[in-house]
């Protein structure tokens, strides 16, 4: 049996089959990648195929002998399903393709998943990005979140959507594209040096006090 995450694997409710789900920065996909998990999925007779809450292709029911060969035919990394690291990484479509997008939604998301997918953290930690104030990336119940607002990003921190679900804060408004990377890269540095294994972002900053906070990442 493998453990949750080890070859991209989750063993399944059977405790025989897994799933792997294959990473597709942002849920952007193309038609030459639908067609290659069609044929993988094909191949191996799994037995479902899920579109996440976090925008990614579930794939369902494995045989724990064929995962190696499974990822070798689709030749995509796996997507981080599991772990104490920065898992999802969700943006909406933005200012790119939606009418009332104000920013770049897409083009900071994928800068935020080319960093930190997979970046190991004290706990799981949820990034959404929202190109305006519909938060149609649930960036209110993410532990770090982007809004766009016509004169630039507003940064939220500390939600959740767990068993003890909390809001998230505003920390600064009117960044960059450039500034709004900054300031994520001195929050990530700054809760793995000081957040205690299995602390939320949000009970880290509870337990240490938002001002605090606010005062060693700005």
């Amino acid at each position: 049996m493998l453990k949750d995450g080890e070859k991209g694997a989750v063993l399944q409710r059977d405790k025989e089959s897994y799933a792997i789900v294959p990473h597709f920065s942002l849920g952007v996909v193309t038609a030459a990648d639908l067609r290659k998990i069609a044929d993988v999925a094909d191949k191996y007779n799994v037995t479902a195929m899920k579109i996440t809450s976090a925008a990614r292709i579930s794939m369902i029911g494995f045989k724990k002998e064929d995962i190696d060969q499974a990822w070798q035919d689709l030749g995509i990394d796996p997507g981080h399903a599991v772990g104490l690291c920065v898992r999802s990484i969700k943006a909406c479509p933005g200012a790119t393709f939606c009418r009332l997008g104000k920013q770049d939604s897409l083009s900071l998301g994928k800068l935020l998943d080319s960093r930190y997918h997979g970046y190991q953290l004290p706990n799981k930690c949820k990034i959404g990005v929202s190109g305006c104030i519909n938060n149609c990336a649930e960036t209110p119940v993410k532990d770090i979140g982007f809004v766009g607002k016509p004169k630039g990003w507003t940064v939220m921190v500390g939600g959740n959507a767990a068993s003890r679900p909390q809001l998230a804060r505003e920390l600064i408004e009117g960044l960059t594209e450039e500034q709004a990377l900054a300031v994520t890269d001195r929050i990530i540095r700054y809760y793995e040096k000081e957040g205690k294994k299995a602390e939320r972002l949000g009970r880290f900053i509870d337990r240490i006090g938002f001002d605090a906070f606010k005062e060693a990442v700005l």
